[in-house]
């Protein structure tokens, strides 16, 4: 029987955002010939329990799981495994190979071009590359290097590139600095005059809504700058490449992890007490068993 693949999302409060995934499920579906499905561990349905036991109850005892994340922060490394080692629980004989994050991917780099190119182009053209935002350095680090990975790739100005973007910052919503503000400013600063800000986001949601209100407010108190917002990756054929690389690469065991510069494995100078530390998921107030009460945390995504 041949193995199913489970995309497995962090959730969202975003009914756009809901709508976003469970169109992408269905691209999935119609361009593979396994089976498909797709569930989140909290805050919006469908329920990743469901997706196993709709998978399970048709027969199939290994899946592959590929997270729907762009970086390896706690989602990726802890809550998403930790939900799925629950179903292993509550499905004997169920097991599972695990894809990587989907990012940095020279397809997504092309994305998120095109996401820029339907905003604004042109040289001399400021970019803020917007990520969610983690306290895991080894994430928010990923986020600087697609930044320098997209602007090189954009021409970076040099003697050889001759003028391309004045340059792409990178900059969070949340639980990271620079903020977006900081960032607009940042580019400001530096010369720039028009400035796209680039949603570093799959889909739709509350942190990728806030990137815009924050980018409006900044750019209501500088009328000097032409500044706009560009859309997220969304629900697209380049992002289902990418989905399909990483279900490839966790069939065939070659996924790749980045762990030289993982706090949980490595002394990272001020994250030393990480070192071993248990990935163990937090409460999920939508899991039917209820465990974990009272330890939750809230999220708005």
């Amino acid at each position: 029987m041949s193995t199913p693949l489970l995309l497995v999302g962090h959730g969202t409060r975003d009914e756009d955002g809901v709508a976003d995934f469970g169109r992408f499920v269905e691209r999935l579906r119609g361009r593979m010939a396994v089976p498909v499905e797709g569930g989140f561990i909290e805050l919006s349905p469908p329920p990743l329990t469901e997706a196993v036991a709709s998978l399970f109850e048709a027969g199939h005892r290994r899946v592959a799981a590929v997270p729907m994340v762009l970086v390896a922060a706690g989602h990726g490394k802890g809550d998403i495994p930790g939900a799925m080692a629950r179903e292993l629980v509550r499905h004997p004989g169920l097991s599972y190979t695990y894809g990587r994050p989907l990012g940095p991917h020279p397809t997504l780099l092309r994305l998120l071009g095109e996401r820029l190119d339907t905003v604004l182009a042109g040289p001399g053209t400021g970019v803020l590359l917007v990520g969610r935002g983690s306290t895991d350095p080894d994430a928010n680090s990923e986020v600087h290097k697609v930044a320098r990975l997209f602007w090189e790739g954009r021409g970076a100005s040099g003697p050889e590139q001759g003028p391309g973007l004045l340059g792409v910052e990178p900059a969070f919503i949340s639980l990271a600095r620079p903020s977006v503000p900081e960032g607009l400013e940042r580019l400001r600063l530096l010369g720039a005059r028009r400035i796209v800000v680039l949603p570093y986001f799959l889909f739709s949601g509350v942190l990728p809504d806030r990137v815009v209100e924050e980018t409006r407010d900044y750019a209501s108190g500088h009328p000097e700058l032409d500044v706009r917002s560009a859309a997220v990756i969304g629900d697209c054929d380049g992002l289902a490449d990418v989905v399909v690389e990483r279900y490839e690469e966790a069939l065939a065991g070659d996924i790749r992890m980045n762990c030289d510069t993982c706090v949980y494995r490595i002394a990272i100078p001020g994250f030393e007490d990480r070192v071993g530390a248990p990935q163990t998921p937090h409460h999920h107030p939508d899991d039917p068993t209820g465990h974990g009460h009272g330890h939750g945390h809230a999220h708005a995504h």
